[in-house]
């Protein structure tokens, strides 16, 4: 499953213009914690409820404690707090992903990066879309039918090139179970990793044989 298959195509954005009280009120009416600042078709940034934050928190200097620490590491915070329009206060450049990478990439990247959302970019950075981390849980839950449909079709057999009816893929609330005979150990260990990149997935129990004196790729 790729990023195309889970994201919103029609997204709403900010032009580095707008000012923030405009921001903080779309962000209110349309019940999202961000946005991307959009310029001439292309993403400059992201404007997040964090960095409407800094301004309200200027009101109270007197808060500290390890919450603050951890809010402002690795922010300007004079540079947000001198912030007027959604261009000043956006954090740029923005963490994007293309359409055709993976679900599983967009999720370790909000992760990885803690944020709830990534702007679907084309190659030379056009917006196309948004993937959310509810989009992401969306694609976790979808029916076992389809995951082993993945698992045939993009993993063992445009993926590794393992002709489908040589693994058997199994699946009942998300559990996988593969068995069967591949040409190598790499095929059979890599059969399995892919497998738990599947959208949907829980665990993977592989019991693939290969040959003993399979080439090691």
């Amino acid at each position: 499953m790729r990023v195309e298959d889970v994201m919103t195509r029609q997204v709403m954005t900010v032009d580095p213009g707008a000012s923030l009280k405009d921001v903080a009120r779309l962000l209110m009416d349309l019940g999202v914690s961000g946005l991307p600042v959009v310029d001439d078709g292309y993403v400059a940034g992201v404007v997040s409820e964090a960095d409407i934050l800094v301004k309200v928190r200027a009101v109270n200097p007197t808060r500290h404690g390890l919450g603050g620490l951890l809010f402002t590491e690795g922010v300007d915070v004079g540079e947000k707090l001198r912030a007027l329009t959604a261009g000043d206060a956006m954090t740029s450049p923005a963490i994007t992903i293309t359409p055709h990478r993976p679900v599983a990439e967009a999720a370790g990247r909000m992760i990885d990066e803690g944020v709830n959302r990534l702007p679907v970019v084309s190659d030379d950075g056009a917006l196309l879309g948004i993937v959310t981390r509810a989009d992401v849980v969306r694609a976790f839950v979808r029916s076992d039918a389809e995951i082993v449909s993945e698992i045939r079709e993009d993993v063992i057999l445009r993926t590794l090139w393992i002709a489908p009816e040589d693994v058997t893929v199994a699946v009942e609330n998300g559990v996988v179970e593969l068995s069967g005979h591949v040409g190598t150990k790499t095929d059979a260990e890599l059969a399995a990793t892919l497998a738990r990149r599947v959208p949907g997935v829980v665990s993977v129990a592989s019991n693939v044989s290969w040959d003993a004196d399979g080439d090691e790729r």
